[in-house]
C-alpha cells in the first residue's frame, strides 16, 4: 500500500501524517547499498546483512536503528540467524528426515564457513537469505566471543523447541501455547538480555531475568498470532490454542464464516485477555533497562503490541483479514517512544480504549477488566 493511501487513513490524525513524512524524509531511515542499485546478491559482509534484514523485516530493520552501535551488529546477526532457522521450520517442502537435523544442529551450522542452502524459503527474499547464508555466518564469526556464545545457545534451544513442534498440526492447551511462544519468541527475549548484559551497557544481572525476558517475547508473539488468524489459517498453520477455540467451534475455520457471531468474538476476546496477563512483566522489564537507546529498542515493539491488541479486541475484521494499526500511528510510536513516561501514556491510552469496549455479555469480560485494571494500577504506581 502506497504512502498516499496511508496518508488518507490518517486524515483525521494530523500528528500521524507529520510522523509519516518525518520518518520517510527526515533521515531516520538509513540508506542501504540496495538504494544505490547494487544487486543484493553481489553485496558482502555487513552491507548484505543489513540490506537483507530490510528485505525480510522492514519493521525490525527500522527498530534496530534505535540501538547503540555496540549492539547493532550482534542483534542484526542474531535476528538473521533466527530468521534462517525459522525459514527451515516454515518450509513445508522439507520432510522431517531433512528438517529435524537442520533444526537441531543449526547452532553448529552457523559456525561452518561457506554453508548455505538453495531452494528453501517461501518468499524470494527468504530464498535469497538462505542462498547467501554464508555471508551471515562470516559476520557471525566476526562478533565478540560473548555475543557468539549467547547467539549459539539460543539458536540451540530454539532449534530443539521448533523440532518438538514441527510435526504437530496445532497447539492444544494454553500451557502448550505458552511453551510454543517461549521457543519462538521468549527465547529471543533471553538472548537479547544476554546480549545487553554482555555489552556492558546493562547490568550483568539482566541476563538472569529469564521470566520477564520470556514475558516480553510472549506478549509480542501472542499478539501476532491473534492478529494473523486468517493468514495462518489459509497457509495451513494453526497457532490458536485448541483449548480455547474448541469451546466455541468444532473447527477453527468456522470463525471466518461467522465473524460477527458472539462465539467467534468470545474466542478472540479470551485470547486477547490471555495476552494482557503478560503486561506486568513487560513493564517490569522495561523499567530495568538503563541505556536510553536499548530502552527505545525494547519499548517500541511493546507499544506496537498493545496498540494492536486494542485494534483486534472484539473486532470481527480479524476473521476476514489481517488487522493492523495505521502506519501513521506506527510512525508516531517510533518517533515518540523515548522513555517510560511515553510508554506509560501509550499503554494507558490503549488499555482504556479496550476497557471502554468490553461487552458486558462477553464471557471473559470480568477477567479482561481485572487485567486491564491491574496494568493501569501498575502504570500509576510507576510501572511495576
Amino acid at each position: 500500500m502506497g504512502l498516499g493511501s496511508e496518508l488518507l487513513k490518517s486524515i483525521l490524525h494530523p500528528a500521524e501524517i507529520a510522523a509519516m513524512l518525518k520518518l520517510k524524509y527526515g533521515g531516520y531511515i538509513p540508506k542501504t547499498m540496495s538504494s544505490r542499485k547494487i544487486p543484493v546478491r553481489m553485496m558482502e559482509g555487513r552491507d548484505f546483512c543489513y540490506t537483507i534484514l530490510n528485505r525480510v523485516s522492514r519493521s525490525f530493520a527500522l527498530v534496530i536503528q534505535q540501538l547503540p552501535w555496540e549492539l547493532r551488529d550482534p542483534i542484526c546477526i542474531f535476528y538473521l540467524v533466527l530468521r534462517g532457522l525459522d525459514t527451515v521450520e516454515d518450509d513445508m517442502k522439507l520432510d522431517m528426515k531433512t528438517k529435524a537435523p537442520l533444526l537441531t544442529n543449526f547452532h553448529e551450522i552457523i559456525e561452518k564457513d561457506g554453508w548455505n542452502m538453495k531452494g528453501i524459503g517461501d518468499t524470494p527474499d527468504y530464498v535469497l537469505l538462505m542462498e547467501q547464508f554464508h555471508k551471515v555466518i562470516s559476520e557471525f564469526k566476526r562478533l565478540k566471543k560473548p555475543y557468539q556464545a549467547a547467539i549459539k545457545l539460543i539458536t540451540k534451544k530454539m532449534g530443539k523447541g521448533m523440532c518438538d513442534f514441527a510435526e504437530k498440526m496445532g497447539v492444544d492447551s494454553l500451557e502448550e501455547w505458552d511453551l510454543y511462544c517461549h521457543y519462538v519468541a521468549g527465547l529471543v527475549g533471553h538472548g537479547l538480555s544476554a546480549l545487553f548484559s554482555a555489552s556492558g551497557l546493562e547490568k550483568k544481572s539482566l541476563a538472569a531475568e529469564l521470566e520477564i525476558s520470556n514475558t516480553m517475547g510472549l506478549f509480542l508473539q501472542k499478539t501476532n498470532i491473534i492478529r494473523d488468524y486468517l493468514e495462518d489459517l489459509e497457509e495451513g498453520r494453526i497457532f490458536w490454542p485448541k483449548a480455547v477455540w474448541s469451546k466455541w467451534s468444532k473447527h477453527l475455520s468456522q470463525f471466518a464464516d461467522r465473524p460477527h457471531d458472539r462465539k467467534s468474538l468470545a474466542c478472540l476476546n479470551e485470547l486477547v485477555t490471555n495476552a494482557l496477563a503478560h503486561i506486568p512483566g513487560c513493564l517490569k522489564y522495561m523499567r530495568m533497562i538503563e541505556d536510553p537507546m536499548n530502552f527505545r529498542f525494547c519499548a517500541i515493539p511493546q507499544v506496537m503490541a498493545i496498540a494492536t491488541l486494542s485494534e483486534v479486541y472484539n473486532n470481527p475484521k480479524v476473521f476476514k483479514g489481517v488487522v493492523k494499526i495505521r502506519k501513521g500511528l506506527s510512525c508516531r510510536i517510533i518517533l515518540e517512544t523515548e522513555d517510560f513516561g511515553t510508554v506509560r501514556d501509550y499503554f494507558r491510552y490503549f488499555l482504556n480504549d479496550i476497557k471502554s469496549r468490553i461487552p458486558r455479555s462477553d464471557p471473559s469480560a470480568t477477567l479482561t477488566l481485572k487485567r486491564v485494571d491491574t496494568a493501569l494500577r501498575l502504570l500509576s504506581a510507576g510501572g511495576g
